[in-house]
């Protein structure tokens, strides 16, 4: 029943805000729903408490949902170790998100249509982590698609809003086209589409192949591969990551709860999930490795020089999920799922933070434009400086438990694509540390930037705006040491259980644990490196970034434009589907179809109608004449016809 709860209760909440908002009020529909997830927060740690330390996981069949031949997909909550920590996660952000939501949304004439995307958003998400099988997988997922778009476009007489939202959805298609086809692929294979059943028979297939275009393809590597490409649509992998900085056109609460724990952790947990197979395909596994280490160095330079406040912070969870990946990919799931987990406080509290930030600046979100803040908003100075060192890993933060692990286990791979990612997570984490101490320093340092009016309207968040800050910086504190040892520990088995597989020569999670120091304190070095560098060109020389701007103006503008991706995609795709548009509108519908159709035919009745109307000349004799010319040719045709 507790099970039940968590899952249904944000889901019927989400139904009384929509559908009775107006007849509960503001109000209501803000208590029910953040009460509803608040509830299913505080069940969610029961859960963890119950399925990771007493280990009692659960199996909770709720109802038989298709039954077509040996078509069967039950309607059922998998509830182990991996989905207890992701109902933490989930629950526990969306909670505070909801209470944050009633501060930062008090001025909004649509509060109640807010709440419940909110609720709904929240309930897909647990559907997606609580399934027990892919089709019910497939539903979440499509559902936190759903709801991202509704939530990213919620202020939708924006048109950017509008044209974000339509472009996470467009962008998410792409990836959940290879993942329906993963999806069908296991069905073809496996003739079932439940984990239990697919997962059993994972190593069967094992090396067998099938016949594409005369070449021979390994089944699980294209499964796996395919799979990965829903992972890369939703957490938002190099290639299909374009949608997620324009996401921020959505309001801050929406930002803190797609980008932290929900939406795109879905595409790490949906691997982890697949562990069984993904075991499997090497090849498929060195690809997760290559992508995700590429992602998180190419996120991390590209967060360097944004000036908007949320941008900076969302492509470094862009960064850090690419992190999650190249820990999957060389076998280490339970870092990077241990890496989701801390992740979730200290960037939900860094997106909530930056709300706090852009609430007392009247609502301006460029950092050049503030400056000398930290005087008039100290709680939320700290709170940023909390989920910052986090991120960076400082020592005893949440970051440092986990994103240090992730290096390690890079390191321990001993293979090509570990090196690389290795490098590629050591560059990261200078980045990392970079552009999060220029944010601090931009924002809360040197001289203010913003108007007198605005600097004389700036004020600290209200409590109910101050208080989930709190929560989720004790979550960036205290997530890493207390869950370490459990988690990623030499105890990992007992806490995961069977939720994680590994094969028999995966040694990985213990071989991390024995690398060498300098291994252990390259990040360390690097991420005081990052905030040094920073210290020296936003407080001490504060001329320098401009100087560097100008002298590097190609590098500076390849940085500012994302690595032109959105410009090459336009020049691929946009224009040449434009372009194709233009002609099948112009030559195809217009001179084709309607020249031959509707207005072809109408045209040519037209003609044959002013014709017939110039024969109807009201003259006796004309119509006398044309008599004498029908008797005439009727005489003559039988004439003819009777001679021959």
């Amino acid at each position: 029943m507790m099970y039940v709860l968590i899952v249904f209760l944000p889901l019927l909440a989400a139904l009384i805000a929509g559908l009775f908002g107006r007849a509960i009020g503001d109000r209501g529909s803000q208590l029910v729903t953040s009460g509803a997830v608040g509830i299913g927060a505080i069940l969610s740690w029961v859960a963890l408490y119950e399925v990771c330390f007493q280990h009692h996981p659960a199996m909770v069949d709720i109802f038989t949902w298709i039954n077509s031949g040996d078509f069967d997909v039950s309607w059922s909550l998998r509830i182990d170790s991996l989905t207890a920590v992701m109902l933490v996660v989930v629950n526990t952000v969306s909670a505070v998100v909801h209470v944050y939501s009633i501060g930062y949304m008090s001025h909004d004439p649509h509060k109640s249509r807010f709440m419940s995307y909110l609720s709904l958003f929240t309930f897909a998400m647990l559907m997606l982590i609580t399934s027990n099988n892919f089709v019910q997988l497939y539903f979440g997922w499509e559902g936190v698609g759903l709801a991202s778009y509704l939530l990213i476009g919620f202020w939708f007489k924006k048109p950017s809003a509008n044209a974000a939202a339509i472009k996470a959805f467009v962008v998410n298609r792409v990836g959940d086209f290879g993942f329906a086809l993963g999806i069908m692929a296991i069905f073809l294979v496996f003739d079932s589409v439940s984990f239990t059943d697919v997962f059993a028979a994972a190593p069967d297939q094992a090396g067998k192949t099938f016949e594409f275009l005369g070449y021979h393809v390994d089944i699980l590597t294209t499964i796996c591969l395919l799979l990965f490409v829903g992972a890369m649509g939703k957490s938002a992998q190099i290639g299909l990551h374009t949608w997620l900085p324009d996401a921020m056109e959505g309001p801050t609460p929406v930002s803190a709860l797609i980008h932290a724990a929900t939406m795109v952790t879905a595409g790490v947990f949906m691997v982890a999930r697949c562990s069984p197979i993904f075991e499997y395909a090497p090849d498929a596994l060195a690809f997760v490795t290559v992508i995700g280490a590429s992602t998180a160095f190419f996120a991390a330079t590209v967060g360097l020089v944004q000036n908007d406040i949320k941008r900076v912070i969302a492509y470094s969870t862009c960064s850090q999920l690419g992190y999650m990946f190249f820990a999957i990919g060389v076998g280490a799931y339970p870092v990077a799922i241990f890496h989701l987990f801390t992740h979730a406080f200290f960037k939900a509290l860094l997106f909530l933070g930056s709300g706090s930030v852009i609430h007392a600046v009247s609502d301006e979100q460029d950092m050049r434009k503030m400056g000398g803040l930290w005087r008039h908003i100290k709680i939320t100075y700290v709170m940023m400086w909390i989920g910052s060192l986090a991120l960076a890993g400082v020592p005893l933060f949440a970051g440092y438990y986990s994103k240090d692990a992730i290096i390690e286990a890079a390191f321990s791979a001993g293979s090509q694509v570990g090196e690389y990612a290795f490098w590629m997570g050591v560059a990261a984490a200078v980045l990392t540390a970079f552009y999060s101490w220029r944010l601090i320093f931009m924002t809360f340092h040197g001289k203010p930037r913003a108007s007198k009016e605005v600097m004389s309207h700036i004020h600290e968040s209200p409590n109910v705006m101050l208080i989930p800050l709190y929560i989720l910086a004790a979550g960036a504190v205290f997530a890493g040491m207390v869950f370490a040892k459990y988690m990623i520990g030499h105890g990992y088995e007992e806490f995961w259980g069977e939720a994680l597989f590994f094969k028999p020569e995966n040694h990985i999670m213990h071989e991390m644990h024995d690398v060498p120091l300098w291994v252990i304190v390259t990040p360390l070095i690097a991420t005081a490196l990052g905030i040094l560098v920073a210290f020296n060109m936003y407080i001490r020389r504060t001329d320098i970034p401009v100087q560097l701007a100008k002298t590097h103006s190609a590098l500076y503008q390849f940085l500012l434009n994302k690595w032109y991706f959105d410009e090459l995609y336009d020049f691929i795709f946009v224009q040449p589907a434009k372009a194709i548009g233009r002609f099948l509108w112009t030559f195809g519908d217009g001179k084709v179809i309607d020249g031959l159709g509707p207005n072809g035919i109408s045209g040519r009745v037209l003609v044959l109608a002013r014709r017939a109307s110039q024969l109807q000349s009201g003259y006796v004799y004309h119509y006398a004449f044309a008599m004498l010319i029908g008797v005439a040719a009727f005489v003559s045709y039988f004439f003819f016809a009777g001679g021959h």
